[in-house]
């Protein structure tokens, strides 16, 4: 990142406030009908500095065309994160490329969806040039005047997203056509501006990309680790011999949660944190988004605050720690009284195949409190249990904190367009 973009990025690490519309124009800016932009900005029609084609209709491109590793066809679905991402399956041969030639991406056009969720676009690198436009998609042709990957990012902003919307014909689902795209005002500063504007957002898009690559590259060290430890085929430095096999009986009390008694007439309310499902999303348990009341919980047993949980029915195998004391439904159930570290069988538990001992149901298999407790887990010593689940821990640890760090640089991103975009922190 160059020292122009660091500075950008420092001085809008926060969300700037929007300015009222009521506030005085301030010196070298303007009023228009997309807003308050600098002086030295045009407002123009997008039809204006760009040429559009729609894609293949009809008879032109069947599904009988397609066939695997072709001539990559791009639709909606197609446009990830403003990335042209193809799959394999939907491609063409290249005499049917050939024959829609005038539907072939140029280096430097951009794709965007006309159908669905709008603000899908993309700008075409020169490795993807002789792809197609798929018939869901539009090409954008840019005038020698216009940055393609500045428009790009104007075309997937907000604020002309709601334009789009709001133009766009279609009751179940919103269809762009030329007309709308073409009519759509678009705030084009000076050529050099919209090129550092374009480089400023394409850094921090490549610090977003390289934490993507790193969190997805410990995430696979992560997974490897626990193929070699949660096994046993890899012993940390100290420990050696082969591993006991357990059940869960034999070294949890494993106790179960249960629904409210139907005597009580208010279940919600002030009073008691209540656990479902829904909520184990992460291994320490952060939220509950409803309250339990005294009388409900009266005949309950509580589930300690740090206690092992895990669901057992519906969708089975979902764990977490209790962050306090709560209470939950009958399909969670609490691991208490262990005689086993309790991250260690976090990590055991996770990998473990549960319906070996499930009842088929129909929806699948079902478990109980006697299955659960015929569980079969390795049981190593218990230094080496906690030994292995600091290892893990320590890799959670560290792949949370980049996870952390990534939406904070989004959160950056979004400050930033809003301030490029709009003229009202300046590159030149």
């Amino acid at each position: 990142m160059n020292e122009e973009t660091q500075a950008v990025w420092e001085a809008i690490a926060v969300y700037a406030p929007e300015v009222p519309e009521t506030e005085r124009v301030p010196p070298g800016y303007k009023q228009t009908e997309i807003g308050v932009i600098p002086r030295t900005w045009e407002v123009k029609r997008l039809g204006e500095e760009a040429t559009l084609r729609t894609g293949p209709f009809g008879s032109t491109l069947h599904k009988s065309d397609y066939i695997t590793d072709g001539v990559p066809v791009i639709n909606p679905m197609h446009i990830v994160d403003g990335q042209l991402v193809p799959t394999q399956t939907m491609t063409v041969r290249n005499n049917s490329a050939k024959r829609l030639s005038e539907f072939q991406l140029r280096a430097d056009d951009i794709v965007i969806g006309r159908r669905g969720e709008m603000g899908r676009c993309a700008v075409v690198r020169e490795e993807q040039a002789g792809w197609l436009c798929g018939t869901g998609s539009l090409i954008i042709r840019c005038t020698k005047s216009v940055v393609p990957n500045y428009l790009q990012r104007i075309l997937s902003s907000p604020a002309v997203i709601s334009a789009i919307e709001e133009g766009s014909v279609g009751s179940t689902m919103i269809n762009l056509n030329q007309g709308v795209l073409g009519k759509l005002a678009i705030q084009f500063p000076p050529f050099s501006e919209q090129r550092a504007i374009a480089s400023a957002l394409s850094d921090v898009d490549a610090l977003i990309s390289s934490l993507d690559r790193l969190i997805a590259k410990k995430r696979a060290v992560k997974t490897a680790a626990m193929q070699q430890l949660l096994t046993g085929k890899r012993h940390l430095s100290g420990f050696s011999g082969e591993w006991e096999v357990k059940r869960l009986g034999e070294i949890a009390r494993i106790t179960m949660g249960r629904t409210p008694s139907r005597r009580v007439q208010a279940y919600w309310g002030r009073g008691h944190p209540w656990l479902s499902i829904a909520d184990l999303t992460t291994k320490h348990l952060t939220t509950t988004k409803e309250e339990i009341t005294e009388a409900a919980v009266a005949d309950m047993r509580v589930i300690p605050k740090g206690t092992l949980v895990m669901s057992f029915k519906l969708t089975i195998g979902k764990l977490g720690f209790t962050h306090r004391d709560m209470y939950s439904n009958e399909a969670i159930c609490a691991f208490n009284e262990l005689k086993a570290n309790a991250e260690f069988l976090y990590y055991i538990l996770g990998r473990t195949d549960f319906s070996l001992y499930g009842k088929q149901a129909v929806k699948g298999y079902t478990l109980n409190k006697e299955s659960l407790g015929n569980v079969e887990v390795p049981h190593p010593s218990l230094e080496e249990q906690t030994a292995i689940a600091t290892v893990l821990s320590d890799m959670d640890a560290e792949i949370s904190a980049l996870e952390v760090r990534r939406e904070k640089t989004r959160q950056v991103k979004q400050g930033m367009m809003q301030e490029l975009l709009t003229g009202r922190t300046r590159l030149v």
